[in-house]
C-alpha cells in the first residue's frame, strides 16, 4: 500500500537498498523478481539479490524457459513462480525448455501456473501436467483461470475442474487461484 516512484533507470545497488528500506519499514515474506521476464536481465537480478544479502527471501516469478539463465542465480533465489506457456498461447511448444527448466529449479521452493483460457485442449493441459509429475509429482501447480480481456476467453467452471481433477491424477497439489492482481486493480 506504500507505494514510491523511483527515477529509472535503476542500477542494482540502488534496488537493493530500496527493497532493504522498504523491507525495515514493512513486514515483508518476500520480494519479487517479476516481469517482463526477469531471466532476461539475469545478471542485474543476480547482483541486486546479492546486495539484499539475505535481509529478506527473493522470489523468481519467471515464464519457466530460461534454464541456463536460471542455474546462474539459482543460489540467489529462495522462491520460484514458473509459469508453463501451453502451446496455443505461444504458437509453439515449449516442452524441454519447460522440463530444463523444472529440472534447475528443482529442490527450491517451486510452484507453477498454468494459465487456462477457453482455448486450451485437453491434450496440451495433460501433457504440461505430465512434464511436471515426471521431474516431480510434489510439485504444486496452480490453475489459472484466465481473465478475460483483449479476445481471450474464459474457460468454463466445468473446464477449469475437470483440470483440476485430472491433474490432481498426477500431481499431489493442485490449486485454482484466479488471477488476483486483475481483481485488485494491481495491474
Amino acid at each position: 500500500m506504500n507505494f514510491r516512484d523511483e527515477k529509472n533507470p535503476l542500477d542494482a545497488a540502488r534496488v537493493a537498498d530500496v527493497i532493504k528500506n522498504f523491507c525495515d519499514d514493512v513486514p515483508t515474506q518476500a520480494v519479487s523478481f517479476t516481469g517482463g521476464e526477469p531471466l532476461l536481465h539475469w545478471q542485474f537480478v543476480r547482483d541486486a539479490a546479492a546486495a539484499v544479502n539475505g535481509g529478506v527471501k527473493i522470489f523468481l516469478e519467471t515464464n519457466g524457459t530460461l534454464y541456463r539463465e536460471f542455474e546462474k542465480i539459482s543460489d540467489v533465489v529462495d522462491i520460484v513462480s514458473a509459469d508453463i506457456k501451453l502451446p496455443h498461447v505461444v504458437g509453439r511448444n515449449l516442452r524441454g525448455q519447460h522440463e530444463k527448466f523444472l529440472r534447475a529449479a528443482h529442490g527450491k521452493d517451486l510452484y507453477v501456473k498454468i494459465v487456462v483460457t477457453d482455448k486450451t485442449t485437453r491434450e496440451e493441459f495433460l501433457s504440461a501436467v505430465e512434464l511436471i509429475a515426471n521431474v516431480d509429482a510434489e510439485t504444486l501447480l496452480i490453475i489459472q483461470p484466465v481473465t478475460p480481456v483483449a479476445g481471450v476467453g474464459a474457460a468454463s467452471a466445468e473446464k477449469i475442474l475437470s483440470c483440476q481433477a485430472a491433474a490432481l491424477r498426477l500431481l499431489k497439489n493442485v490449486r485454482v487461484i484466479p488471477q488476483t492482481h486483475k481483481f485488485i486493480g494491481a495491474l
